[in-house]
């Protein structure tokens, strides 16, 4: 199988391993970086750089206010995949409410591989197709280091944006009440070492309804995970045991409470944060994910009306 795979020149985390382990599953693999300008004319991009029948599959892994605009042009390619780690928006209280939906719903062959599990189940209800493709962290990077866990409760990330404001105000509770540290740092050894120092990496998803990156690097790092809970489903779908490999929690309060009970019993924090790192290490590195994506992308895609796309042979690529 012949596979393509458009992402975005600029994100905020590097993933040029992720892609490369991606384009290992395949006999042959091209991953093209596109621009912000490029995202936001795909049919022009196309006609000077692909010739769609050259490919198996075409994965566009690219900004969705982008790609959301240019629907009519998606429309004629058959073997299209969307990859989307944003999807959750589609179901939260944010200007993106139901509109990943109407988006795929436009265009209803194509296949969507989703990082949230609940998201995922949603999505089929509707009517398209969806794959439940977890997200993952760079294993080679993100490490258990050993040192000095010098910091009770830390947490690393952004907390600016619009779509963070429950995170925010979460987080903010806890700095002023609970003593948390709250930092941002480079990616890549600043960011491994700081997380290496936290032994109580407190995650607050709050309203997002799946787990966002920084869960998995902090279990991946041997923090103990505290994660604001997305759910029965979505935990069992990750296999995210409470007290066990995780803690969760749905309100400060109860945060406080097994965090106190947590701070008498050394052997239990040693334990969750043992089993979080083997989960993290066994399930959600970038290998391991590139394998259940490149499965997901392998049967066929559903057929497209013929009154309802031109093949692309129809273009000149000169």
């Amino acid at each position: 199988m012949k596979l393509l795979l458009l992402v975005q020149d600029e994100q905020r985390i590097l993933l040029d391993r992720f892609y490369s382990e991606i384009a290992s599953q395949f006999d042959e693999a091209t991953v093209l970086r596109l621009s912000s300008d490029e995202q936001a004319d795909l049919k022009k991009y196309f006609k000077q750089n692909i010739k769609c029948e050259d490919y198996d599959r075409i994965v566009l892994f690219l900004r969705f206010k982008k790609e959301m605009k240019q629907v009519a042009f998606l429309r004629t390619i058959s073997n299209l995949i969307f990859l989307e780690h944003d999807a959750y928006q589609n179901y939260s209280d944010c200007k993106y409410k139901g509109v990943f939906s109407k988006h795929y719903k436009k265009i209803p062959w194509v296949r969507v591989l989703t990082s949230g599990y609940t998201v995922s189940k949603k999505l089929q209800s509707e009517g398209i197709d969806a794959v439940f493709i977890p997200k993952c962290y760079d294993d080679a990077l993100v490490k258990n280091l050993n040192l000095e866990r010098d910091v009770e409760l830390g947490f690393i990330g952004s907390i600016k944006h619009k779509t963070y404001a429950k995170r925010k105000q979460l987080l903010d509770t806890l700095d002023r009440e609970d003593n948390l540290f709250i930092t941002r740092t480079n990616s890549g050894k600043e960011y491994v070492e700081t997380l290496n120092r936290i032994k109580f990496f407190i995650s607050a998803d709050v309203g997002m309804g799946e787990y966002m990156i920084k869960n998995f690097e902090a279990m991946a790092a041997g923090c103990v995970l505290f994660a604001w809970n997305q759910g029965e489903q979505e935990n069992r779908a990750l296999g995210f045991k409470d007290m066990e490999n995780v803690v969760l929690y749905s309100s400060i309060e109860e945060l406080r409470d097994k965090l106190n009970r947590l701070r008498e019993d050394k052997e239990r924090v040693k334990l969750i944060g043992s089993n979080g790192q083997q989960l993290a290490e066994q399930e959600y590195s970038y290998k391991k994910i590139a394998n259940s994506l490149a499965f997901a992308l392998k049967p066929d895609l559903r057929v497209p009306s013929k009154k309802r796309i031109l093949f692309f042979h129809r273009y000149s690529y000169s």
